[in-house]
């Protein structure tokens, strides 16, 4: 007997398709408002018939436990369940379950919901906001449990096991020992109300078994098809430590019905869960919901994701500047594709196009490039102004920038004063206008792939001297003489330009000819680089950078030279 048993599909056996593991967080109930028609044959790719949804039907619900942060599985789940809801302007409910009293804590319940809320995943219920079927956390839900597990207890469809567990554990030893899988043996299944009641006078630890019929059980997954359970091989299973303590597989039953929850959709994880959750909804007497068991996400190994493929809390994929828009548009492309060619959505986008039966089986592959390639294009989306307001925190985190105020007049007719914000670099103490950092961020825009690579990028720009080794300065084959020449001939050059003139379009003006000049003056005609491959390294101390024309005039003319200067100096 397994407490897994296995999966089948018209008589064959797929559980190994599915490589279950223990569950992530959701589950069933309410009125069925999807329509759909079972398949007699296997339908493509084992998926459902979907007929017309009317507005408004669709209720659906996310359900962490914050037993941890906000991760890629989870999020998954919670944009394909808004979008399903919105697309069919139906209800998106955030459901806390926090009976995990040990593991649960308010910091990683505050973690989900401000991370959901900032990707712009958005409930119509939950514990913030009020809906007609709360309260939205479990932990405020007990008197709603036991008046379900009285309902069943009275029922004989449960009862009390007062097995220890050490003698649940000699059980299952013995059972792996004559090559059976573990399952409870019924030992309390056959107690007496007498037996019963005096156990519990006596305070011996218990929790509620629920009694499992042997039978199949068939359910329509709206991807997967028809799926088949043999529940004899289950054992009876645990529903609550006692009255007020649900278990999992419980409450989410008892839940889903109450909240009038019309569609499951959830990660294939909880496939083995399904036929326990419907065999306590036929002892309850509730409606079935529509199944929809989305497909694992994994490494490009394709073993399951971790964080060796890369695989963070959301909050750190946030701290390492990825934006929203580009996180909702990689996570919807995890097992569900449009068709097309098009690879860019919005939010609205999405709800517009989403639909299940566009959901594939096979699992979803993570691929870190691909959310890096989506982040730099939304990052060159952005306006310069607000890219510089959310590259602004990097560059204070690196210590290379820190806010500073100042007195303005204003208005300068009247004498009047304002108190305005600027920033002064912290290693000089020089003050560095939000103008200035503009020009720093936009110079960047089309190579940064995630806010957080700002820093890195343009450190150069905030230190007082820099540190390379000078061979750096060589292009090509140029000698110590040659970038010697080069120097001074950018010294001699830059010098006869006055700071009114040191634009950015004066200094390329001015430099190229020049550039031209030096190659020819090398007998390496057309070769610009001898000129302006010195002046990039002077003014950055990199071997990649943007153009030296835009540093420059970021720069400006003073520290320009002075780094000029200094590069001359390590010859």
């Amino acid at each position: 007997m397994d407490p897994n048993p296995p999966i089948t599909r018209q008589g064959k056996d797929i559980s190994e398709e599915f490589k279950l593991t223990e569950p992530e967080d959701e589950k069933p109930e309410g009125k069925m408002n999807f329509k759909f028609i079972a398949p007699e044959d296997e339908k493509p790719e084992g998926k459902m018939n979907f007929k017309f949804i009317a507005p408004g039907e669709v209720r659906v619900r996310i359900a962490p436990s914050p037993t941890g942060f906000l991760h890629m599985g989870l999020t998954r789940t919670a944009l394909f369940n808004y979008l399903f809801a919105r697309k069919y302007q139906g209800a998106f409910i955030l459901r806390i379950e926090d009976t995990d009293i040990e593991r649960s804590d308010p910091i990683f319940e505050k973690d989900i919901i401000e991370n959901l809320k900032w990707l712009g995943i958005e409930w119509s219920e939950g514990p913030d906001v009020i809906g007609p079927y709360g309260p939205y956390r479990q932990s405020q839900r007990s008197k709603i449990y036991a008046k379900y597990l009285e309902k069943l207890l009275n029922e004989d469809k449960a009862y009390y096991c007062f097995c220890s567990e050490e003698e649940l554990e000699a059980q299952r030893q013995y059972q792996l020992s004559i090559g059976e899988a573990p399952h409870y043996s019924g030992r309390c299944a056959g107690l007496s109300n007498k037996e019963r009641e005096k156990f519990l006078a006596e305070g011996k630890p218990s929790v509620i078994r629920f009694r499992v019929p042997a039978k199949k059980i068939e359910f329509d997954d709206l991807i997967r098809g028809k799926l088949e359970f043999d529940t004899s091989l289950m054992g009876d299973i645990v529903i609550a430590k006692n009255l007020t303590y649900p278990l999992y597989n419980f409450a989410v039953v008892v839940d889903d019905f109450e909240m009038k929850v019309s569609h499951i959709i959830r990660g294939e994880e909880h496939i083995s869960n399904t036929p326990k959750q419907i065999l306590i909804q036929e002892a309850l007497n509730f409606p079935r919901p529509i199944y929809v068991h989305l497909p694992l996400i994994l490494g490009p190994d394709r073993s399951k994701l971790s964080k060796r493929h890369g695989a963070v809390a959301i909050a750190d994929y946030r701290k390492a500047g990825y934006l929203p828009e580009a996180l909702i548009n990689f996570m919807a492309f995890l097992g569900w594709n449009p068709g097309g060619e098009r690879e860019i959505y919005s939010l609205p986008s999405l709800i517009k196009e989403f639909s299940l039966e566009r959901v594939q089986k096979g699992g979803a592959i993570f691929n870190i490039k691909r959310l890096d390639f989506l982040n730099g294009f939304y990052v060159r989306q952005r306006s310069v102004e607000k890219l510089t307001e959310l590259c602004i925190p990097y560059l204070v985190e690196a210590e290379f920038i820190e806010p500073a105020f100042k007195e303005e007049q204003y208005p300068p007719a009247y004498g009047g004063k304002e108190i305005v914000q600027t920033y002064k670099i912290s290693e000089t103490s020089e003050e560095i206008s939000l103008d200035s950092l503009k020009k720093v961020v936009s110079i960047y825009q089309e190579r940064l792939k995630k806010l957080s690579e700002v820093a890195e990028l343009t450190d150069f720009f905030f230190k007082a001297k820099l540190e390379y080794d000078k061979n750096l300065l060589r292009w090509r084959e140029m000698t110590e003489k040659e970038i010697i020449k080069c120097l001074d001939r950018l010294e001699k050059i830059l010098s006869r330009i006055k700071t009114v003139e040191w634009t950015r379009e004066n200094l390329e003006k001015i430099l190229l000819p020049e550039a031209d000049k030096f190659a020819e003056s090398l007998s390496r005609a057309g070769d610009r680089g001898y000129l302006l491959w010195p002046l990039r390294v002077a003014l950055t101390g990199k071997e990649a950078s943007a153009g030296p024309f835009e540093i420059a005039e970021i720069l400006g003319r003073e520290k320009t030279l002075r780094r000029i200067g200094e590069a001359k100096r390590m010859f």
